[in-house]
Formats: structure tokens, sequence, C-alpha cells
């Protein structure tokens, strides 16, 4: 919107954004798959995690008020941020400060297919503002700060706030999909789809990449030392996984 709303009171709307990507890979043999730790261990580990939150909550305008994180063994990690709007209400003749809570975490989650060989990771993400903030802007760097295969986001709006009039107003921003807040040149690079309830305020879309480089799928292994037929197993591997994921059931 071109302004912001006038309002009576404060704005009431709570506004939650959660996002997940997977990262698949192919780890066969033992140290292939200890490489593959130490990868998850170095790209996921709860300080660049908490780094990523903290520079999110500045790009939506949040305060941090706590921060708790966690690392796990033999891989994964956990970080919650507790953040806060200050806004100024006018009640009378005085302004009080009223502060709108909200929060965001992280978690990551990995998963291992022993017949396959194919190692996922998956990382979630969830935002929950209140007020005028909304998370929607973060998309983009969110998208860009990891190695993702497969990306499934789901935002919704929640309660009401009112107009001056007193009417009340169930959603205070234009989105007719998730897709509208990420850029062309991210959106190329994927297969989208969207899943909306208008009626509900809530808004779904998931995407896969479209072209894969199987090298960037290997762990110490090139791509040419291995014969066309096992080439072409591990890549057809790697599709059926990425399919299953992104389309949430069991196809084959």
């Amino acid at each position: 919107m071109s302004g912001k709303l006038k309002l009576y009171g404060f704005n009431n709307l709570t506004k939650a954004l959660s996002f997940n990507i997977y990262d698949v890979c192919y780890a066969k043999t033992a140290r292939e798959q200890k490489d593959y730790i130490a990868y998850i261990d170095k790209e996921y580990n709860s300080e660049r995690l908490t780094n990523i939150l903290l520079t999110l909550t500045d790009m939506i305008g949040a305060r941090v008020l706590n921060v708790s994180k966690q690392d796990y063994e033999p891989q994964g990690a956990s970080v919650t941020i507790l953040m806060a709007e200050n806004s100024m209400v006018p009640m009378g003749d005085t302004v009080v400060s009223h502060l709108d809570k909200s929060h965001v975490t992280v978690h990551t989650y990995p998963e291992y297919h022993p017949d396959t060989c194919l190692a996922t990771f998956r990382v979630d993400i969830d935002v929950a503002t209140c007020g005028e903030i909304t998370p929607l802007s973060t998309l983009d760097y969110l998208i860009g700060s990891f190695d993702s295969d497969i990306i499934t986001m789901d935002y919704r709006v929640r309660g009401f706030t009112r107009k001056e009039d007193g009417s009340k107003l169930f959603i205070d921003h234009d989105i007719t999909s998730i897709q509208d807040f990420i850029s062309p040149e991210i959106r190329k690079v994927y297969d989208a789809v969207d899943i909306n309830v208008y009626e509900a305020n809530l808004f779904h879309t998931k995407m896969l990449i479209k072209e894969r480089d199987l090298q960037n799928y290997l762990f110490n292994t090139d791509v040419y030392e291995l014969p066309p037929k096992t080439r072409l197993e591990i890549n057809s591997s790697l599709r059926r996984e990425m399919i299953e994921i992104f389309s949430g059931r069991n196809i084959f």
C-alpha cells in the first residue's frame, strides 16, 4: 500500500511466515557421509543461523529482545529470537508506548535414505509478527542465504484491526501470491505452484529447482569419474526424491 492506514488504536493483525528449504545430496560411502555432516555443521551451525535471523529482524525493522541458540550432535541447530516493535499510541491527552511482541525461529532436520544413498537436510524458519511489520520482504534474502533445491512457504494473516470509522480490517496490505514478493531473477530458477485461500488470508507457494548440476550434489567425487550409467542413475534418484518432496507425497 502507498501509505500507512489510519487505524483506531493500534494494529492487532498477526502475520506468520513459514519458510522451509530442502538441500538434497548424494552420499554413498562412509567418507562421503562424513563429509556431508561436516558440510552441514559448517553451513547450518547456530552461529551462522543466528546471524541470518538477526539480519532478518533488522530488515523488517524489529528490535531484538532475546536470543537463544543451540547446536546438536551429530548435526543440526536451533535458534529462537524474541523481537518487538515499539509504537506510540495516543490515549486522550497523553501518548503511551505499546510493544508488539513477535518472534522468529529456525530449526534444522537431517534425513537419510539408506537405499538410494540420498541425504536431505531441511531448514525451517518461522516468523511471527504483530502490527504493521510483514516478513514477506525478506524472502529474497532468505532464499539467497541457503542452497535450496525445494522451497515451501506459507503465509497467513490472522485477527483483525479497526479503521478510524470502527469497521474491521482483516488484512492491511495487498497480496495475491507469495511469488509477488520474490524477485524475477530467483523465480526463473524454480518451477513454482500456488495454493491460496483468499477468503481466509492463507497463501502457500512451493518451488522446485529447474536445473541440476550433478557435481553440486557429490562429495569428494568428480562427476566425470563416474560412468555415464551411474551418473544417469544418480540423477534419476535425485529427481525422484525432489519431486516427491515437492509434491508432498510418495509417487515412485
